[in-house]
């Protein structure tokens, strides 16, 4: 994982525009795919941005977050732009973090009406309370004259569709008052980005700053006047999180190293063990008194992974069987079963990491499956990642 590095992402441009106006001396980055990102860093910051245009849509968004985490091993992924109120307690120009994100188009129609098939995904812990420690600085928004009031922070659901919504009295403006009449904003991408961050492991934020009320009113006039202006407060908003995760990966990874050092100062303790433990120790080959380590002791490790991964495969199967994984569901997780055990057969200095990638994305597929994950747990750390 990149300790310094967040993926920034939007649908529209002038909330790509939003967001690299605060970044100092972006580079292009091209995926081998052809999508380009600009890689900079927040100004005045030590905190890199990895800046990418989705286009419109959660289809779009979610390939796209997908190929950046694989590409750029994130801290997190961020959705950045506009989005539209689904009540007043919203401002024009104020900033919305999700607390989770409903996909409000799933369902199944049977004869007696439209039934919802919720699917909703929960911000990480971390991250929203990152997000309400950054409100409640009060520091971040910019304070350019003209603006009118300081926007502020709100916190709740986001609604993520398919269309664009300008209605209150629409069949889908009911539907989600009936489902989702909890949801504080409604827009296009929040979904796919989720789906993406669940499957990979990567933690996900959603700001969003309020550029219209989903009402009927909006138009194109407005948009040209409301919209750059909530861009603006989401990127300030987004971007200063950026910063303050980054740091704080910063400080747990520089503590973690004086710790290292500590132990190994003369004196220092291994472990919170007692005194008089026994320390064992892996050694190739023993001649009298001299002891000859191995240069590359977990050089059997691969093998060792390999049967596990073989073995895991029949873990997946008779879940399927038992009904606890539905086709698709077993389907995708055997694809990135298959990825993970190619990987770790394979000797390039890459092969580890996509590895535990794929053995990460596996584990969200089968997320609500206890005995899975917590049989996929050693396997990552085995591959060389943290479980």
């Amino acid at each position: 994982m990149s300790k310094d590095l967040v993926v920034i992402l939007t649908a529209l441009n002038l909330e790509y525009q939003a967001v690299r106006r605060r970044l100092a001396a972006p580079q292009v980055h091209r995926h081998e795919r052809g999508t380009r990102f600009e890689v900079g860093t927040v100004q005045g910051t030590s905190c890199r941005v990895a800046l990418g245009l989705t286009n419109k849509g959660n289809h779009s968004a979610a390939v796209i977050a997908e190929r950046a985490i694989q590409e750029f091993s994130p801290v997190a992924v961020f959705f950045v732009g506009v989005a539209g109120a689904l009540w007043d307690s919203a401002r024009l120009g104020d900033v919305v973090m999700a607390t989770h994100v409903y996909a409000y188009h799933g369902g199944t129609s049977e004869d007696d009406g439209l039934k919802a098939r919720p699917r909703v995904w929960e911000a990480p812990h971390g991250i929203s309370q990152l997000g309400s420690h950054v409100a409640r600085m009060d520091d971040w928004a910019d304070d350019t004259p003209g603006r009118g009031s300081a926007p502020q922070v709100r916190f709740g659901a986001i609604a993520a569709g398919e269309i664009v919504q300008n209605s209150r009295l629409s069949a889908e403006a009911r539907w989600i008052r009936q489902h989702y009449n909890d949801a504080l904003a409604i827009e296009m991408e929040a979904a796919g980005v989720a789906q993406a961050g669940h499957l990979s492991g990567a933690p996900v934020a959603i700001v969003r700053g309020i550029s219209d009320r989903a009402d009927g009113t909006k138009n194109s006039a407005k948009d040209r006047d409301r919209q750059p202006r909530a861009a603006a407060n989401a990127a300030a908003f987004a971007t200063r999180l950026a910063v303050e995760l980054v740091a704080e990966q910063e400080g747990t990874a520089m503590s973690q190293a004086d710790g290292a050092r500590r132990a190994d100062r003369p004196g220092g303790h291994v472990s919170n063990t007692a005194h008089h433990s026994t320390v064992g120790i892996m050694a190739g080959t023993v001649e009298e008194s001299t002891v000859h380590m191995n240069a590359v002791p977990k050089a059997a490790a691969p093998a060792g992974l390999l049967g596990e991964l073989d073995g895991f495969r029949e873990h997946l199967r008779r879940h399927h069987a038992e009904g606890a994984l539905d086709d698709d569901t077993y389907g995708e997780a055997l694809a990135e079963l298959g990825f993970a055990r190619r990987a770790a057969g394979e000797s390039g200095p890459g092969s580890p990491k996509r590895a535990v990638m794929a053995l990460k994305r596996l584990r969200g597929l089968v997320a609500e499956c206890p005995e899975l994950v917590a049989t996929l747990a050693p396997l990552v750390r085995a591959a060389g990642g943290t479980a």
